[in-house]
């Protein structure tokens, strides 16, 4: 078949409704049911494996103008097509997960679970394809809407605080923050369009720049800069499955991933290399690094432990935008993708092991990796890959911030980068160790259940993909390059 790019970036938008629509009209036969998101999902790969091709050409579709420089209009670009590649990929693997999940735990309402999910998935497509702020903004908001049922889906009481805290925190910092951030911007220049250098050093002075970046960085709710992250560990109340599309698929992907696309395409790099407040950024997210590992340290629930740790993995991300050098930016533009396979395996894990045994307390694990060793051992390898060891992807994340730190004139962001990595090593591998060299207790059963194949399967597939992925970090690094810098460092 040949597509032209303007039919791809139309397909990678309406794939996943037909794949709802298909969801909603199967819903009383199961198995065609997730067959339709399955299928959907291969197939969105598909199309966006075609427009990772051609992203540098940057084909661009216009659908609406409301007003001069205010329209909805969708175009393609390497950052963008790294971020469709990955949440799109990761819903094939997170759908076989969700299957397993999801009928080795008898979940109800498993139709709109899939439905909702469907539309969580074109709203990251949107995000992804975006040509301008306010594109972004409309599909940023249509990615809240959606994931709020999935939050809400046990419809306990627990369940509908956790979700009203999710919709209140996402949405009051983006109507509140990003939504008048964006306006001023149009003010200031005339356009919200992503455009290579910024649209904003010959527009405004350094103190409004200022005030911008700080409505931009607590308005991208999703990116779970403190103060603005306690939804995240909120949502935890979501089955196993939504927190791997919370953390690794879609939403918070979708907030850092905005985060860098304002920096580079509104902002500039060269010009966030002059702002006062991109230093004290930088240093919020350093801080938020530390604390949100040491809050992780605490906690005995893993979802929860992981939960924390996903927020102080995003400010990575945060952080290599602020210090916005050629280095640190591509630093967190692989950080999506490293992060991306690294956590989403941790979480899958833990849903294999809650679907198996019931137990979702780190105390509880003791001796259990003897009768669940793929599990533990993709567990194990998800772990490595955060703290940052080879040979797993995300060692070339923390390198490639250390130098940008370092090119920045910031050295103590090494030290607390450095320090990140230690707490890693305290939260995670005693999860491991348990699991593995610990016995269990007299008290529990000689073997306990095993979850259904596809819910080890998955976590299995990603953490082989943590692997290739540090293998891979050439052509990442070669076809991100044109957005950062023409001399990117070797």
């Amino acid at each position: 078949m040949s597509w032209t790019p303007e039919l791809a970036l139309a397909l990678a938008l309406i794939i996943p409704l037909i794949g709802g629509a298909g969801v909603l009209v199967l819903g009383r036969f199961p198995n065609l049911r997730e067959a339709a998101t399955l299928v959907s999902a291969v197939v969105l790969a598909i199309v966006v494996a075609y427009l990772v091709e051609i992203a540098h050409d940057q084909p661009s579709i216009d659908l609406i103008e409301f007003a001069p420089g205010l329209s909805l209009s969708f175009k393609l670009e390497p950052l963008g097509a790294v971020f469709a590649m990955v949440a799109s990929g990761l819903w094939i693997v997170n759908s076989l997960f969700s299957i397993g999940y999801m009928r080795g735990n008898k979940e109800s309402n498993q139709t709109r679970f899939y439905f909702c999910f469907t539309i969580a998935i074109a709203s990251a497509m949107g995000i992804a394809l975006a040509g301008n702020l306010l594109t972004l903004f409309f599909f940023y908001e249509a990615l809240t809407l959606s994931t709020y049922p999935l939050v809400a889906h046990k419809g306990d009481a627990k369940a509908r605080k956790g979700a009203t805290i999710y919709l209140g925190i996402l949405l009051s910092t983006s109507i509140g923050l990003l939504l008048p951030a964006i306006f001023a911007v149009w003010y200031l220049t005339g356009t919200t369009d992503f455009t290579a250098g910024g649209i904003l050093a010959d527009a405004v002075s350094v103190t409004t720049a200022g005030v911008l970046l700080f409505l931009f960085a607590f308005g991208i709710g999703k990116a779970a800069l403190m103060p603005v992250h306690p939804w995240l560990p909120n949502a935890m109340v979501a089955p196993t499955p939504v927190s791997a599309l919370l953390h690794a698929v879609a939403v918070v992907k979708a907030g850092v991933f905005t985060m860098l696309k304002v920096s580079v395409y509104t902002f500039g790099p060269e010009f966030m290399r002059v702002l006062p407040a991109a230093d004290v950024l930088a240093w919020i997210a350093g801080i938020s690094i530390v604390v949100a590992s040491i809050i992780a340290m605490t906690k005995d629930n893993l979802k929860a432990r992981l939960a924390y740790s996903t927020v102080s993995q995003l400010s990575y991300i945060t952080l290599g935008a602020m210090l916005a050098t050629p280095i640190a930016l591509m630093g967190a533009a692989i950080q999506i993708v490293m992060h991306a396979f690294g956590k989403i395996t941790l979480f899958m894990t833990a849903g294999a092991i809650y679907t198996g045994t019931k137990k979702s307390e780190i105390s509880s694990l003791d001796g259990l990796a003897r009768f669940m060793p793929l599990t533990f051992i993709a567990f194990t390898i998800g772990a490595l890959s955060i703290v940052g060891v080879p040979p797993f992807g995300g060692v070339w994340v923390k390198l490639f911030l250390m130098d940008g730190a370092a090119e920045a004139g910031q050295p103590w962001l090494i030290a607390l980068l450095i320090a990140s990595t230690l707490l890693n090593i305290g939260y995670l591998l005693p999860v491991a160790f348990r699991a593995f060299f610990k016995p269990a207790p007299e008290t529990s059963p000689m073997k306990p259940g095993l979850p259904p194949a596809l819910a080890v399967a998955a976590p299995v597939i990603t953490a082989c993909g943590v692997i290739v992925l540090f293998f891979a970090i050439g052509p990442l690094v070669d076809y991100l390059e044109p957005v950062f810098t023409t001399e990117m460092l070797p």
